[in-house]
């Protein structure tokens, strides 16, 4: 019988996870198929959560707005996923528990943050208090950094991830662009840049020439954003490498397998965002 996967979120079809999951599914002759779920309201939630118990669904991942709505209604939330309050992961373990877990943290930190030298001296900035966020602030500080501000739109989102994370600081939305020169590491965990959606409303002229600048938006590949800044030799990461090393661990919590990233998938990813 054919194991059945997915993805959830809204909006959810510029997810490249499918292209992903069938790759590795095919190159290692596993029986499965991955799919988008389209969910367009938390109310449907539950009803994902029972395909998942009943083995009509192997495992999903999970994409904004999902990633804590759907943390009270998994049996147990476990690792990376228990300290952020924050799930992208779910499957059924061999004792019929659904489990929650975290592999955003994991991506970040294999994608990007293990390249930086001397974390502990740098300030970093992340943009956005969103699903990802409390990932983005655990993995920084699993990688050593000490200093980390966050902002957002609405404070009030900042505030609750105060409250988690005690030593996280608050920079004002209206401060931003003026704010952004003294960080050695930004990070955009917001959707602005986002294919279909809007972008910053200023230029990042005013940063650190030693700055690196990581986008954890994979479609576009380059945001207007990171352009800019490549253009004006500042280090840029976009989010292709983090979405595909989160999506090599929940690969391998589903099937035991560590999959290969290998030039093929690259290049299969990269024309699919063409």
């Amino acid at each position: 019988m054919i194991k059945k996967f997915g993805i959830i979120g809204n909006p959810i079809k510029h997810s490249l996870s499918p292209v992903l999951h069938n790759y590795w599914f095919e190159k290692y002759k596993i029986n499965a198929n991955y799919s988008i779920i389209n969910v367009k309201d938390e109310n449907e939630l539950p009803g994902i959560i029972e395909q998942i118990r009943n083995k009509e669904l192997s495992g999903i991942n999970v994409t904004l707005p999902y990633k804590q709505k759907i943390v009270s209604l998994v049996d147990t939330i476990v690792n990376d996923a228990e300290i952020t309050s924050s799930v992208n992961t779910i499957y059924l373990d061999n004792k019929h528990t659904i489990i929650g877990e975290n592999t955003d943290v994991f991506g970040l930190q294999a994608a990007y943050l293990k390249e930086i030298d001397n974390t502990s001296k740098k300030k970093a900035l992340i943009i956005g208090a969103g699903g990802v966020s409390p990932s983005v602030i655990l993995s920084l500080q699993k990688s050593g950094v000490q200093e980390i501000s966050i902002t957002n739109r609405t404070r009030e989102k900042c505030i609750f991830l105060k409250n988690k994370f005690n030593n996280l600081k608050i920079v004002e939305w209206a401060k931003l662009k003026e704010e952004i020169k003294n960080f050695e590491i930004i990070i955009n965990a917001t959707s602005l840049g986002l294919k279909g959606s809007k972008d910053f409303n200023f230029n990042f002229d005013q940063t650190k020439s030693n700055l690196i600048y990581i986008d954890t938006i994979y479609n576009p590949l380059e945001t207007k954003t990171l352009k800019f800044l490549k253009k004006m030799d500042i280090k840029v990461f976009n989010g292709l490498n983090m979405f595909i090393y989160q999506g090599q661990k929940a690969f391998y919590l589903w099937n035991k397998i560590n999959p290969e990233i290998d030039e093929k998938l690259i290049e299969l990813l990269v024309a699919n965002l063409k």
